[in-house]
């Protein structure tokens, strides 16, 4: 049903009139010092691509790179982080693989189930829907700060905390207000993503950067430059489709481009379910930030104000 035409978060194949699979994989080097925490942080990342579907993870399976001289004990608390949040997802850890590699890496390999009518995509806004943003931006600054050691110490636990977050109360308030689409928020920031997501839809977008939730202590690390070596790659192919209206400064670009990992749902919703949406979320204890709209205009385009 979906393959990589728009760049969506999963792949989906119908099985029978009531049930469609959904597979995914992502992993990636340690972002963070505690391996426990890594380890929830990229099970939580790899399980989001699911929850952008609307779907619900049944069993995953470990991908594992480590140096064979590494203490046994580190491997084992990367383990478990990934395995207590994929039990908090209310799926199974079935197996993996594992190979010796100089550098560190830890995934999932995601099997989820939706039903084949109500799969979610990014590729089905419509103009007038009312975007909203479910966590925080600002992981790849604040990720950044804490390799260089400037991080606070509350800046670096709520950013951890925010990335190991699952996005499965998201994804259930958007399947039950009847959404239109909704894509996750990862490696190309909330613009490139969003972008994605107009451009897939047919359709222009709308951002307003005043809306944007940011973690503490991003936006000051955007002043100071700190910031992923990635940003600018991103901010570059960003300004290709990008109407930037805002009399901000350009430490924004690096706000909105910043590469998230395990960031929050991008949701498109028509307006008159945006209320509804925004009870749901609040009720599950979800952030629900109304960043943008979709418009009519040339697909992909997107002005940020």
């Amino acid at each position: 049903m979906v393959g990589f035409d728009t760049s969506d978060d999963a792949a989906v194949y119908r099985i029978s009139d009531e049930t469609a699979l959904l597979l995914t994989v992502d992993f990636f080097t340690p972002i963070v010092d505690d391996p426990y925490d890594f380890g929830r942080i990229t099970a939580a990342n790899a399980l989001s691509d699911v929850y952008a579907m609307g779907g619900r993870p049944l069993a995953v399976m470990n991908l594992l790179a480590f140096p064979c001289k590494m203490d046994p004990e580190v491997i084992a608390e990367v383990l478990r982080g990934g395995a207590e949040t994929v039990v908090s997802a209310g799926a199974v850890t079935v197996g993996g693989h594992t190979i010796d590699d100089a550098e560190p890496k830890y995934g999932l390999s995601v099997l989820g189930t939706v039903a084949p009518d109500r799969v979610m995509r990014n590729s089905t806004s419509r103009p007038g829907d009312v975007l909203f943003l479910t966590k925080p931006l600002g992981t790849g600054l604040v990720a950044t700060a804490i390799k260089r050691g400037i991080a606070e110490a509350a800046e670096e636990r709520a950013a951890i905390e925010s990335m190991a977050r699952l996005n499965r109360g998201a994804a259930e308030a958007m399947v039950e207000a009847g959404a239109s689409a909704a894509t996750d928020v990862t490696g190309f920031g909330i613009l490139g993503h969003l972008h994605e997501m107009a451009e897939g839809s047919g359709c222009a977008a709308e951002l307003r950067l005043d809306a944007l939730p940011l973690l503490p202590g991003a936006f000051g690390y955007a002043e100071a430059g700190v910031k992923p070596g990635r940003t600018a790659d991103v901010v570059m192919f960003a300004q290709s489709f990008t109407d930037w209206r805002s009399d901000r400064g350009w430490e924004w670009w690096d706000v909105a481009c910043d590469p998230q990992t395990s960031g929050g749902l991008l949701i498109a919703v028509a307006s008159e379910r945006a209320d509804a949406l925004q009870a749901t979320l609040d009720r599950r204890g979800e952030l629900a930030a109304r960043v943008g709209t979709m418009l009519e205009g040339k697909p992909g385009r997107v002005t940020v104000l």
